[in-house]
């Protein structure tokens, strides 16, 4: 801070002369650690997007700098108050940087427990009213600030399945907006709606819900717990290896989404995380545990999330996590995308002829496509063709395809002997079936909460908390014999068992067969093959997706649930 701006500031709380020396270093001292924490924070966007390494110490400086700026606001807050004028939002900028800061280190370790920092932050300063005085000022710039910290909230709320506390801040933004649109007549008023209709539609994205005895909902939360994945059982062989990097795609057009989380991507990512730790019992700072400690249990793997990325963006990203993939390691690439089907009739069947996956389109290459258009021959730039895939099977990998055409990549080559397993989705589904498309895709809700799934395609929309809980410890029953189908098989690809040692794809892929078994034995979804799952490597039918023990499970189920009539019984007499 400059000597004239310090003048400015504390001539306001007297004549300059009478302010002690120490006063006034306090307010310098303050000053300097409140310019420093902007030019780091602000150096954060500077940061590579990809790559583990590079960014770790300037979090770990930014994060020293807003710690002593915090530590210190508190210290002196009475001088701060008299001689700098300090107020009451200024605070709540400092706590919301906090919570930012928090947040984004959560993206970038993938480590959930850095979620409940960053909601410290953001719920203390909703409970001390910190930004409750910037109403009064006639300043729309310190007005978006706060409806920004709600949004962000809002999100920290939603991945920590914390719903009560979204409705309620909801409601408060739509408050807050409704006032600042009144008071300042801004243009942005459509955007801040957008984002309220957002964040209301993805709450209500699930298609059923589990009551309690008051009708009151139940949160359930669809991470990994200590009971979530079929555990190994002694004698069964299972490769070593473990997942350690995942890029979580969506371009879907038109599905709910929330700032740049769509809601694929967001039942996804819960997917591959565990149940969150509180960190209290922890240092403040992120990444600042003594070597020495060993955590009680394994990592999350780590997460790129990319919304709408264009082909070189999303090509960056899987480069990057591919370079730095550990020995012993997997790749995981989950696509939730419109499918790109071929324009023209091959005479080949190569790995570029039978289209893929959208890619987000820049603008800066439309003489491409209009040469493109002109020329049949041509493939789609726009496009993740499996052959683009080719390279990084160098490398164990496992690729969930959520795809209008999913089945692209049942024509993939196993080139380098890697493990290598690819899990799609249908093509379509029933037309009897209620088109639910724009809430999230039904393999992809079997893949996050398979019994959430199954009512639904069941016919159901409510459920009491009683039955729910009873038909999870029936599922998890299911999973385990799942398992053992999987281990015990004879026929069955090595790729599979080689990743079925990590929980994360173990509890993929029994969900996996549980979902293809469930539409293999349902009524409307047996008029035609492209609504069921495919994989490839093909997985043995008979001793998974329609072994008659799996088949006897998914009945008893059924039954559990009284929606019997709506699955076949005898459905190996069909074939």
């Amino acid at each position: 801070m400059t000597e004239l701006a310090l003048k400015e500031i504390m001539s306001s709380g007297g004549a300059e002369d009478d302010i002690p020396q120490a006063e006034r270093k306090t307010v310098t001292d303050f000053c300097y650690l409140l310019d420093k924490s902007k030019q780091l924070f602000n150096g954060l966007r500077d940061l590579p997007q990809y790559g583990q390494k590079q960014w770790q110490s300037y979090f770990g400086r930014t994060f020293d700098v807003y710690t002593k700026l915090w530590k210190f606001q508190q210290q002196h807050r009475q001088v701060l108050d008299n001689r700098y004028g300090l107020k009451r939002w200024q605070i709540g900028e400092i706590a919301s940087k906090i919570g930012q800061l928090y947040y984004h280190y959560y993206l970038r370790t993938s480590e959930t427990s850095y979620l409940n920092e960053a909601f410290s932050f953001y719920s203390a300063i909703r409970q001390r009213s910190y930004y409750s005085q910037v109403n009064k000022e006639d300043r729309p710039e310190l007005v978006v600030k706060k409806l920004r910290y709600y949004a962000r909230f809002i999100v920290v709320c939603l991945l920590l399945n914390k719903m009560d506390v979204v409705k309620d801040l909801v409601k408060e933004l739509s408050d807050e907006i409704e006032d600042y649109t009144h008071r300042f007549n801004t243009e942005d008023q459509v955007e801040w709606n957008l984002v309220l209709q957002e964040v209301a539609a993805f709450i209500e994205a699930d298609p059923v819900m589990v009551l309690n005895d008051d009708n009151t909902i139940v949160i359930t939360s669809n991470r990994l717990s200590e009971t979530g994945a079929p555990l190994l059982e002694q004698g069964m062989i299972v490769g070593q290896l473990a997942l350690a990097d995942a890029l979580i795609i969506g371009n879907c057009n038109n599905q709910v989404k929330f700032s740049e989380l769509t809601i694929d991507m967001f039942r996804m990512l819960q997917a591959l995380e565990r149940e969150p730790m509180n960190l209290a019992s922890q240092m403040n700072k992120p990444g600042m545990q003594e070597s020495t400690e060993k955590p009680a249990r394994r990592e999350n793997p780590h997460k790129y999330l990319l919304y709408k990325p264009t082909f070189s963006q999303l090509y960056t990203f899987l480069a990057a996590s591919f370079k730095e993939l550990p020995a012993n390691s997997v790749l995981l690439i989950y696509l939730s995308a419109t499918g790109v089907f071929p324009s023209g009739r091959s005479d080949s069947e190569g790995p570029y002829d039978f289209g893929g996956v959208l890619t987000n389109s820049n603008r800066d290459i439309i003489n491409g496509d209009a040469i493109h258009k002109r020329n049949q021959s041509y493939k789609e730039m726009h496009c993740l063709h499996p052959g683009d895939l080719y390279p990084f099977t160098r490398k164990p990998l496992f690729i969930i395809v959520d795809s209008s055409n999913s089945v692209a990549y049942k024509n993939f080559t196993n080139l380098f002997g890697q493990p290598l397993v690819c899990l799609l989705s249908p093509t379509a589904y029933p037309k009897a079936l209620q088109d639910q498309s724009q809430r999230g895709s039904l393999f992809t809700l079997f893949l996050n909460n398979p019994l959430m799934a199954f009512l639904f395609v069941s016919g159901l929309s409510s459920m009491r908390r009683g039955l729910w809980e009873k038909c999870q410890d029936y599922l998890r029953k299911i999973n385990r014999d799942i398992a053992q189908l999987l281990t015990h098989s004879r026929s069955i690809d090595q790729s599979f068992l080689q990743f079925f040692g990590d929980e994360f794809l173990r509890l993929l892929l029994t969900r996996f067969i549980f979902c293809s078994a469930t539409m293999r034995m349902h009524k409307i979804f047996r008029q035609e093959t492209r609504n069921y799952p495919e994989s490839y490597p093909q997985l043995p039918r008979d001793e998974t997706v329609e072994n008659p023990h799996l088949q006897k499970h998914i009945l008893e189920l059924a039954s559990i649930l009284d929606v019997r009539n709506v699955f076949l019984e005898n459905t190996l007499d069909d074939y």
